[in-house]
Formats: structure tokens, C-alpha cells, sequence
């Protein structure tokens, strides 16, 4: 980037949005239908001629600036307007960028309405056809005089974009509303670019807002210059960026972009490296109107952000139908949360030393209206990572609390196991949350309510999970390590962690009796729990061979279906009064 580039914000918007290269695709009558937007809008005049430089067409500005009517100056040369020849700038070694880019911007002087000569600068791009011939050339004539008239005042402030000079998101609009027209009725493709300055505010605080100005239309004119035929760029606000593409760009095309946007840059003495981000969105493949194709491109800009910035991310229509699907079914939950449709089922923890319970852990399900109880398999996944996870999490704790509270009325003192999930555990305000909730319940001792989080729950932040369980600890609450066997399972998490009970996970207990390497699993976390002197509970008994298997090893705390299935509070005197006639069961510690 040279200086002169970044003192280039205030070059014409025409100059980046209307056809200006030499490797332009069709010739100007074709390529109407695309820039007709920008060339009927723009405030600076366009003059288009044909190979032997003799006028094609020229748009309203033209017009009002000369006072001259497009059907006077077709087939005249443009030279006739301007106080110096003009064949010069496009058939002469004059302008060398033209010979050998196809673009030249020249000093010239013009002859207003009233015949007086005013200074302007004038772009000229020279566009070849598919053959390398000369097809027309575009000429877009910048006015430097200040505009006094209220018309042309107006029309710029509604359809471009002060700083830059590009379109504004309105122009933007109708242009991409013009183009998917177009698609529809003559095929081929659009491609919708959203472009993000990555750190643009921090750049803006330490250069100041006058260099940040200059920093934008450098970055306006930086892009513009990579523009191909009728592609168009626009400011929509702040340094908010849109390129439409009319064909389906390519990997190879974004990261040209994105290494262009990376070249150092020299503002005011000052080394700058900027990097973008970028997101994608395509015509037809994703079938939508126009706001909403742009407001897809936008998505996927700030997904670029979420992988690290200086990328781009092409938006994924199934996946954002996913992601409705996904946000729909946690309003559905949020609303069955508020709308008392859950409960709580509890399933019974025993010793099967002597039979006695222990226990039981509360497990949340969901009395949907239309599909019935559903278990947590069906909904806990589809709130993973919300703060929908928190929210259920206050409902258990509050609602188990509640229950005990009932139990301790009847005469039943058993301690309620409650799961917590990794995000609600590290949320910052757990241990204060619970306090809040033990104050609310304060007739329900505090010993009676247990804890269970999963091993790698504590993996996320070992320091933040061991403060929080010593501080739940001196509430009174113990926890359990839930799931045991299948994270990392390292001394190092027993040894440091405030655990008091261990849970070795049922898809080892199940298949402990016929598979070795989960037997052998079970052996081993049998072998650390006593060592460290930590009490075991297995998960996923189911029958009495497990039961008898699991004593020889040293573990005699067990749940299960052979114990009991998951019930309402409400069965839960009735199964304990049956439960003392299990004899099977008793038995099993003295066999």
C-alpha cells in the first residue's frame, strides 16, 4: 500500500462499484441489468464509450453536471466536454496504467451547464472482452468543486455512504434485490461477502477518530481495487463492509482477499497490519430474499470471529436450520421450565452389605403435554451450553430441597443425590446460589442434600471446581464424583478434589461380568477409591451377580435396576416398605 492509496477516502464510489476491469466478462449492454442500481444512482457522472471512444451511454449525473441530455452526446466523443483533449487519456502512452492495467485516474477540467470550466478528476477503466479486445471504456467524473445543490446533496446522503463514497446499505439493499432478479431469470450466482475490521475499535481508540476515518476509506479503496466487472462494495456502517460478487466465489478468492487486506499499511507515519473477517453467503444455494441472504453472510462473518478472525466461514443453510430447530426447542423448554411440566423421579441407593438404603439420587423428566414423560436423553442435550443448563439446575436443587422437606414431615431421613452440570458448577456464583437456596429450605439440613458432578466436570478449570466444592463443603454438603472411569481418572483429580463418594460408572458395571477389560476397570477404580480412602458406589446393577461380584471386589454401595427403577416421590414410601422383604438382597453380605 503506498501513501497515495490511503489518501484516496474520498475517490468515487463509482469508481469501485461499476464495471472497471480489464478482465470484465461481457460487454456493456449485457452487463446492464447488474450495475443499472449504481449507475442510475451515483452521484458522480459515468460516461460509457465503445472501443473507438464515441459514447454508449452516460447516466443522470452526467446530465445534470453538464446540462447536456443523454440522447445529444450518443456517438459524440467525450473530448467535446472537457477543456482539454481527452483522446490523449485513452490512446496515449499519456496515461501508462491504461496500457497496462486498464485503469488511469487523470486531473481534468470540465465545462459545467454554463459553459464555465471547472476542475475534476476523472477514472478511466478500459474493458476488454473475452477475445482481450478492447469492448468499451468507463469513465467516471469526480466533481471537486463543493456540492452546493440541495438535490445532488440529498440524493448522495440517501443512497452512499459519507465517508467513503461507496454505497450505503440502502443502495446496498435494492442492488442485491436487482441482482437475485437477475439470477432468477438469467441463472448463474451470487455471492454476498460480510466484512469485519478484526480489533477496529481498539485501532480506532489509539489512532484517533480523524485517522480511523482515514483508515476506513483506505480500507474502502484497498478492496475496491480487487473488484472484477459489475462487483460491488459497500460501507453499511461503522466498519462494516459488504462485497457482491456476481458469480460463485471460491476458496482461492477468499484468501486472495484475505492476504490483501493483510499487506502492511502506512497511515500518518504509522505501520498498521490489518486482518478481516469474513462470511459468506451464496444465491441459489441458499434460497432466500435479499435481507435475509445478507443477514446470513453476517452470521457467518461472526462465526469467522468465534474461529479467531483473519478467516472467512461460508454460511451453511442446513446447519442454520438446525440451529432454528435447536433454538425453538429451547424456547419449548424454557417454557415447560416456567410451566411446572417437570419433575423429579428418584432412584433408590443401597448397601448390599445388609440391604439398607442410603439413598437415592433425583433425576429430572419431563411430562410433555403431547409425547409424554420423556427422560433426559431427550431434552438435557438439546440445552448443553445455555444458560438453560443453569436454570434447570436452580429448579433441581430448589425442587429436591422442597422434597425433602416433605420426606422429613413423613419420618423418611434419607440424603437426596442432585447432578450438576459442568457450567453451573464453574458459574461463578454457585456456592452463593446454594446458600440462597439452604436459607429458603432452612428446616432441611444441609448434610441431607448431596452433590454428584461428572469427573471431567472439573477438568474445565480444577482450580475454580476445588473452590467451589470447599466452599459447598462448609455449607454442609458433600459431593460425589459421578461417572468415575470414564475421564481421566488420575490420582491427581482424588487426591486434590474434596470428594466423598465415587460413582464407577454403569457402562462398566454392566459388562463387568462378561466383558474382562470392564471388569478390569472396575478392579482398578476399587483399588484408588480405597486407597485414598473414598467410599464407592456403583451404577447400573441389575442383577444379583452383579450385587455378589461387586462385594468381592470391596464395593458394596450399588443402584440399579435390580434394586429399583426411577420412581415419583410418591412411590417412594410403598417401595421402601416393600423393599424390606427382599430377602435376596439382604442376604447377599452374609453369603
Amino acid at each position: 500500500m503506498t501513501q497515495q492509496e490511503g489518501e484516496l477516502g474520498e475517490s468515487s464510489p463509482a469508481a469501485r462499484t461499476m464495471p472497471c476491469s480489464c478482465h470484465h466478462r461481457a460487454p456493456w449492454k449485457a452487463q446492464g441489468d447488474h450495475a443499472a442500481g449504481v449507475f442510475r444512482h451515483a452521484s458522480e457522472a459515468i460516461i460509457i464509450s465503445d472501443a473507438a471512444n464515441r459514447i454508449i451511454d452516460v447516466n443522470p449525473a452526467f446530465e445534470e453536471l453538464t446540462g447536456r441530455g443523454r440522447e445529444a452526446v450518443l456517438g459524440e466523443t467525450p473530448a467535446l466536454f472537457f477543456a482539454q483533449c481527452l483522446e490523449a487519456a485513452t490512446h496515449s502512452e499519456d496515461c501508462p496504467s491504461l496500457q497496462s492495467d486498464g485503469r488511469c485516474k487523470t486531473e481534468v477540467t470540465y465545462l459545467d451547464r454554463r459553459g464555465e470550466a471547472c476542475p475534476a478528476v476523472l477514472s478511466i477503466s478500459r474493458v476488454r472482452d473475452d477475445r482481450g479486445a478492447v469492448s468499451h471504456h468507463v469513465m467516471v467524473l469526480s466533481d471537486l468543486a463543493a456540492l452546493t445543490t440541495t438535490g445532488r446533496q440529498a440524493a448522495r446522503e440517501v443512497y452512499f455512504d459519507r465517508l467513503t463514497g461507496l454505497p450505503n446499505l440502502q443502495l446496498l439493499t435494492q442492488l442485491i434485490h436487482e441482482s437475485l432478479q437477475h439470477v432468477d431469470q438469467h441463472g448463474g450466482s451470487l455471492t454476498v461477502c460480510s466484512l469485519d475490521i478484526d480489533h477496529f475499535k481498539a485501532a480506532n481508540d489509539h489512532l484517533g477518530r480523524e485517522t480511523g476515518d482515514l483508515l476506513l476509506s483506505t480500507f474502502a479503496h484497498r478492496v475496491g481495487h480487487l473488484l472484477h466487472g459489475d462487483d460491488v462494495l459497500a460501507r453499511i456502517g461503522g466498519d462494516e463492509f459488504v462485497l457482491v460478487l456476481h458469480h460463485r466465489a471460491d476458496e482461492a478468492e477468499f484468501e486472495r482477499l484475505l492476504e490483501a487486506i493483510r499487506q502492511p499499511l502506512f497511515l500518518k507515519g504509522e505501520l498498521l497490519n490489518l486482518t478481516a473477517s469474513v462470511g459468506v453467503s451464496f444465491y441459489p444455494g441458499d434460497d432466500v430474499t435479499g435481507d435475509i441472504l445478507l443477514r446470513h453472510a453476517t452470521q457467518a462473518m461472526y462465526r469467522a470471529k468465534q474461529r479467531g478472525r483473519n478467516t472467512f466461514h461460508v454460511f451453511d443453510p442446513a446447519l442454520d436450520r438446525e440451529l432454528q430447530v435447536r433454538q425453538e426447542q429451547r424456547q419449548r423448554f424454557s417454557a415447560a421450565l416456567a410451566g411446572h411440566e417437570l419433575c423429579l423421579h428418584y432412584q433408590p441407593q443401597v448397601d448390599i452389605t445388609d440391604g439398607r438404603v442410603v439413598g437415592v439420587e433425583a433425576l429430572v423428566r419431563w411430562q410433555h403435554p403431547e409425547q409424554g414423560l420423556l427422560a433426559p436423553g431427550r431434552f438435557l442435550p438439546m440445552i448443553e451450553g445455555s444458560p438453560l443448563e443453569t436454570a434447570l439446575g436452580e429448579w433441581v436443587l430448589d425442587a429436591a430441597l422442597a422434597q425433602l422437606a416433605a420426606w422429613q414431615r413423613e419420618g423418611i431421613d434419607l440424603p437426596v443425590h442432585v447432578n450438576i452440570s459442568p457450567s453451573h458448577l464453574l458459574s461463578g456464583d454457585f456456592g452463593e446460589r446454594l446458600s440462597g437456596l439452604l436459607a429458603r429450605h432452612r428446616r432441611v439440613p444441609a448434610r441431607r442434600l448431596k452433590l454428584e458432578v461428572l469427573e471431567t466436570a472439573a477438568m474445565h478449570d480444577i482450580q475454580a471446581a476445588q473452590a467451589t466444592m470447599e466452599h459447598c463443603q462448609s455449607l454442609g454438603i458433600d459431593f460425589a464424583i459421578d461417572d468415575f472411569g470414564t475421564g481421566f481418572s488420575s490420582l491427581t483429580n482424588l487426591r486434590r478434589l474434596p470428594v466423598d463418594l465415587i460413582k464407577i460408572d454403569q457402562s462398566f458395571v454392566c459388562g463387568m461380568l462378561e466383558d474382562p477389560d470392564d471388569r478390569a476397570i472396575v478392579e482398578s477404580v476399587v483399588y484408588m477409591a480405597r486407597r485414598f480412602g473414598r467410599p464407592l458406589l456403583a451404577e447400573g446393577v441389575e442383577t444379583l451377580e452383579h450385587a455378589r461380584a461387586l462385594m468381592a471386589l470391596g464395593c458394596p454401595l450399588a443402584q440399579g435396576y435390580g434394586i429399583a427403577r426411577p420412581m415419583p416421590a410418591s412411590r417412594l414410601p410403598a417401595w421402601l416398605q416393600a423393599w424390606t422383604a427382599r430377602t435376596d438382597w439382604h442376604a447377599i453380605g452374609m453369603s
